[in-house]
């Protein structure tokens, strides 16, 4: 049973203001939701199910969470969506996890939501959980603290076209396609938009949005959904290539990196410099920020404490 510390807990976050660690749009307050929601018993809980859609790993500091449902083309059904969110949140804040990478089992990535949980078979509460359980997946993607990468082995369509754009990085094979079916069936992919109308261009995703036609990958490459095609033999050597790049820098770095990154993003200029140039002085003030420009000074290996 939720003991009543750990509604305390969830409340005392929320009450903080919203920086890199607290408040309402942290990580911490994410884990505390999921506690609290998902009616988790214990922490072996988050990783061992019953309704458990994903398979995660973790070796050399890369998790690798694996969509596990391919015979219903990995739909991101509520249980998915919830079993997804519990392997990004697993022991987010660990120094031992630098990479975050997302694949799939399957000719197919994701197929986005289960359109059986959307009828009037479901009650509109059910359905409004889908949606807001799959729009706190993808914030919680860009809030989460270390890179998280999109490995991409074949079709992506509406809320899973979604997912590749809200991942900081996104890798496929050639043979990939994506695309924003939703208009074709009569629920257009808002969702989806938001996610997509920040990866690429206002007239690509609008087309894609009014005509539901897929694009290649080269195509998404082209316009910025992806960040490298590679042949389907070399998708897991290059994603691997990134991941292990990535763990060769300061985790405590990357990750005030990639917070102020989004931060600056909405920002007019001269608000994102300020806030860039705040950041570069906390990163500055770090034992890591330090070591970093010392070690370069003295032409040596730098020997991180992630801190």
């Amino acid at each position: 049973m939720i003991s009543l510390s750990l509604r305390t807990f969830s409340t005392e976050l929320c009450s903080f203001p919203g920086s890199y660690g607290y408040g309402r749009n942290s990580i911490y307050y994410y884990f505390a939701l999921i506690c609290l929601t998902d009616n988790i018993h214990d922490y072996e809980g988050i990783t061992r199910k019953k309704d458990k859609k994903t398979f995660s790993s973790e070796e050399e500091a890369i998790r690798t969470i694996i969509l596990n449902n391919p015979k219903k083309r990995n739909a991101l059904s509520l249980a998915m969506l919830k079993s997804l969110q519990n392997d990004i949140l697993h022991d987010a804040e660990s120094k031992d996890l630098r990479v975050i990478i997302i694949s799939a089992e399957g000719p197919v990535f994701s197929s986005g939501h289960d359109l059986k949980e959307l009828t009037d078979e479901q009650s509109q509460d059910y359905r409004a959980e889908v949606f807001q359980t799959c729009a706190e997946v993808m914030m919680l993607i860009q809030k989460h603290p270390v890179p998280i990468i999109a490995k991409v082995n074949g079709l992506a369509t509406a809320a899973g076209c979604q997912l590749v754009a809200s991942c900081d990085i996104a890798l496929a094979s050639e043979k990939s396609h994506f695309a924003t079916p939703g208009v074709n069936v009569g629920l257009f992919c808002s969702t989806p938009a938001v996610a997509l109308g920040r990866a690429v261009p206002k007239k690509v995703a609008l087309e894609m949005l009014f005509t539901g036609e897929p694009i290649t990958a080269q195509e998404a490459l082209l316009h910025g959904l992806l960040s490298k095609v590679v042949p389907e033999e070399k998708l897991e050597e290059e994603t691997m290539k990134i991941a292990q790049k990535i763990c060769t820098s300061s985790r405590s770095v990357v990750t005030v990196g990639k917070a102020t990154f989004y931060r600056q993003l909405t920002k007019d200029l001269k608000t994102a410099y300020h806030l860039a140039s705040q950041a570069m002085m906390d990163n500055l003030a770090t034992r890591d920020g330090q070591e970093g420009i010392t070690a370069f000074i003295q032409k040596r290996k730098p020997v991180w404490s992630h801190s």
